[in-house]
């Protein structure tokens, strides 16, 4: 007889980009399981920051591969790209690293 192991949830994981002129960024890459943790190490070699937000994934999963993400995320997503832009801004003036948002303003959606 085997005993049964604790199962640790699946993970979700999805990457977005933004193009210069693009009405809103994209979802370009989404999973649960190992296609997440593949996202996520990818994400990782290439040097790109991650936000960890169960919250913002869920509604994110729901968008299709190449759509824009919703209008009612915008204000979110926004403030993350705004977080980003200050990430790369530190890095190349030798400052420290901002500290990532506390929260996420989902009560809107």
């Amino acid at each position: 007889m085997t005993e049964d192991l604790p199962r640790r949830p699946l993970q979700q994981a999805v990457a977005l980009t933004y193009e210069n002129g693009a009405p809103a960024p994209k979802v370009v890459a989404k999973g649960r399981g190992l296609v997440a943790e593949q996202i996520i190490s990818v994400a990782l070699e290439a040097g790109v920051f991650i936000h960890e937000s169960k919250e913002l994934v869920s509604l994110l999963m729901d968008v299709d591969l190449d759509q824009q993400i919703p209008p009612t995320l915008y204000r979110t997503i926004a403030e993350l790209l705004a977080w980003l832009y200050h990430i790369e801004s530190a890095q190349k003036s030798g400052l420290p690293l901002p500290a990532a948002p506390d929260s996420i303003p989902l009560t809107e959606i």
